[in-house]
């Protein structure tokens, strides 16, 4: 028993290890690279006049503090404990307040999704300040819209961020060639830059299966090199650099270099870039192995690094604006050259990687136009390719390199669009603080009040150099989050036309016999958001078209606030009226980070009714737990059956009678299966204001017509499909 536990144990602790190992080349390539340009954007400016050892001292003990308060603070020790089922980002922040109370523009009814663990450790007794900021939210309509927009501004900040890392990491890592070629033409530093970048988003498609190996051992070689050579330059050139990690020269530094040095604070912000990443990246990793990771290795070698190059630029202070490679002793400067390009290649990868990802969480939850999404890996869940966001973004970097020409232009862009991520999490974190854990509030208000003062004061130095390149940012996460806003509200306004124009089933019924309308073989699955009753779209086609296939199954796709719904739980079935009319409804649940497989859906379907029809009432058990709730409004009665190991839900959406017989279905699927989606057109009533008819009949319109259609994007072939035309005036 002993010997069990000791090798359980021991394999637990070889994964954490391996994960670890695994997370240096996919979470923290983006802050590995930061001692490139850190020193030489914060040095820019007026501040260049300042060049003793108590402002290069100064300097130091900012990027230490920084370091050690915000990504290892911060993030290891508080926000990494604020997962979504081991799931983390901005997207996972909000999902935990919308299923804790009602902050969320989402279904309310979505709470009772929530995965037991997520139970456990929510439950608790509720204090007064988290239900005096539960109430306030579920009666003030704007403060939700204020959350949810605030929401997609850090997401927009982060999907900006996949402009300006490539671009920053690459053009640094670059102009280190100056350093031995000082005569070297800036056009030609620029069309190498370019070339690089263009050969990086040019091989997306591929994925990252074939050289995502090759991406820890390279960092892991980034960072040896950075803390070792770290390491040489404070033992070679001045051993007392090491007292700078006193706070006290931050004080100094200021009192002397005044506003100058506030605004060197855009600088010194670069030196965090990336730590969002170790919150996002978590659901791929674990929270102790992300901690071992950056603590034991990570950490260590940054500080080096600074500390080194600080050391360095003390005796030469001549290198201000390319100390970084100055520092490298001569004998290894082009190996270590190679290692720099091919980390800041990995940094690179890892954040259009996760920009991809982001992407297609917008998506499922509505708040992006559909897009084309390739899978590039059949081992590794969630490695996606989406080519549209892929060539923008491959644009949009050559744009910025080409137009700005110099890294301190970006680097004022850079550090602006990062520390708005951070200061966004920051004021989620309070709210999941108060309402989710059940913390006092005053706890809540330190940790805002602490780490949201220090992020303000880099974001007030970054503001002020919105016209030396901050506005960059500001515009493309601005028309990133309109897109998203008027898509989502585009979208509810039309899923709102659709529940409020359904049609009864009682009344559907009534409507057959008077139209005449007659049954054709095969099957007929009705693709709507509707849940309950007869999407306005079916019963527009039956009443210019009387008839309809001799089995119908409506089938409505719901993404749940959760990360992800295990696979034998994805299909609630169940049957519509009496059983004569073999008419179905099937609900397909995914979870915001599930992967939507297209592939021979049809077949899983209609296997999944066949098996709700061959065990009746008798087999039938109630559904208590809150993750098998049927839902009450669409269903008075529910329950489940468990065919061989597998558990399949099901709900009664009216009562039924004797089962259909499975002969019957077998018999309409060997006749064919048809598709019907609506093919809508949505306009803005006359009556409705001029915003909503510049955001309807305007940008919505603009963006269905120009996203991929519906029917390509749920993988229905075009051969079997039925479009029906509507006119939704919302």
């Amino acid at each position: 028993m002993e010997l069990s536990t000791h090798q359980s144990r021991l394999e637990m602790y070889q994964k954490t290890f391996c994960l670890a190992y695994q997370s240096l080349g996919i979470v923290y390539g983006d802050l590995s690279t930061s001692p490139i340009y850190v020193y030489k954007s914060t040095f820019s400016g007026k501040l260049r006049l300042y060049e003793e050892d108590l402002e290069i001292f100064g300097i130091l003990s900012m990027v230490f503090w920084t370091l050690t308060l915000v990504p290892l603070c911060k993030y290891i020790v508080f926000v990494l404990s604020a997962d979504d089922n081991g799931e983390g980002g901005t997207f996972a922040l909000y999902s935990l307040l919308c299923r804790s109370s009602k902050m969320g523009f989402f279904c309310p009814s979505q709470m009772k999704y929530a995965h037991p663990s997520y139970e456990a450790a929510t439950s608790g007794k509720e204090s007064r300040s988290s239900l005096a900021l539960k109430e306030f939210f579920e009666k003030h309509y704007y403060s939700r819209l204020i959350l949810f927009l605030v929401v997609l501004l850090g997401t927009s900040m982060v999907i900006g961020d996949g402009i300006f890392t490539p671009t920053m990491s690459v053009l640094s890592a670059v102009s280190g060639l100056k350093v031995k070629i000082p005569h070297l033409n800036e056009y030609l530093t620029l069309g190498v830059t370019c070339i690089i970048l263009m050969g990086i988003f040019s091989l997306q498609h591929c994925g990252t299966s074939k050289v995502g190996f090759l991406f820890a051992p390279i960092l892991v070689a980034w960072l040896l090199c950075v803390g070792g050579v770290g390491l040489y330059n404070i033992i070679h050139w001045n051993p007392g650099v090491i007292r700078a990690v006193s706070p006290y020269y931050v004080y100094k530094f200021f009192k002397v270099t005044g506003k100058v040095g506030w605004s060197s604070l855009g600088g010194v912000v670069l030196c965090i870039t990336g730590a969002e990443a170790m919150f996002a990246d978590l659901g791929h990793f674990s929270q102790l192995s992300l901690r071992i990771a950056f603590s034991g290795f990570v950490y260590p070698c940054l500080v080096l690094a600074y500390m080194g190059e600080a050391a360095y630029l003390s005796k030469h202070r001549e290198d201000l604006q390319s100390s970084f490679y100055k520092a490298i002793p001569e004998s290894i400067f082009w190996p270590f050259f190679v290692i720099a390009t091919l980390a800041t290649v990995v940094a690179s990868q890892a954040i259009i990687s996760a920009t991809f990802s982001i992407i297609s969480q917008c998506r499922a939850l509505k708040c992006f136009p559909r897009v084309r999404m390739v899978h590039t890996s059949d081992d590794i869940y969630g490695r996606i390719y989406i080519p549209e966001a892929n060539w923008i973004l491959m644009v949009l970097c050559l744009a910025v390199v080409l137009g700005f020409r110099d890294t301190d232009k970006i680097g004022n862009a850079y550090g602006l669009a990062v520390i708005t991520v951070m200061f966004v999490t920051t004021c989620l974190m309070f709210l999941i603080i108060v309402t989710v854990w059940k913390k006092h509030v005053l706890v809540a208000l330190f940790f805002v009040l602490f780490f949201g003062s220090i992020e303000l004061s880099y974001m007030s130095a970054c503001l002020i150099k919105i016209h030396q390149g901050g506005w960059v940012p500001l515009v493309s996460s601005l028309v990133i989050l309109c897109l998203m806003s008027l898509w989502k509200y585009g979208t509810m306004k039309k899923q709102a036309f659709e529940h409020q124009n359904k049609v009864g089933l009682d009344r559907f019924l009534t409507l057959g016999p008077s139209l005449g309308v007659l049954r054709v073989p095969g099957i007929g699955l009705i693709y709507s958001n509707v849940t309950s009753g007869v999407p306005p779209m079916f019963s527009h086609f039956v009443a210019n078209f009387p008839a309809f296939h001799q089995v119908l199954i409506f089938v409505t796709i719901e993404i749940l606030l959760i990360p992800r719904v295990p696979v034998n739980e994805r299909l609630v079935i169940g049957r519509v009226g009496p059983p004569e009319l073999h008419i179905f409804r099937c609900t397909v649940r995914y979870g915001y980070k599930d992967t939507r497989d297209s592939y021979d859906f049809e077949s899983k379907l209609i296997d999944e009714v066949a098996e709700f029809l061959q065990h009746g009432p008798h087999d039938r058990e109630t559904l208590t737990s809150p993750n098998n709730v049927a839902d009450t409004d669409a269903a008075p009665e529910g329950g489940a059956v468990t065919v061989g190991r597998r558990r399949v839900r099901f709900r009664e959406v009216e009562p039924s009678g004797p089962n259909v017989n499975v002969k019957k279905l077998m018999e309409a699927r060997q006749s064919g299966v048809a598709y019907m989606i609506g093919n809508t057109c949505v306009v803005a009533r006359e009556e409705s204001s001029f915003f909503k008819k510049i955001a309807i009949n305007i940008v919505y319109r603009f963006l269905r017509q120009n996203c991929r259609r519906p029917a390509v994007a749920l993988g229905i072939p075009h051969t079997s499909l039925i479009e029906v035309g509507m006119v939704y005036h919302v």
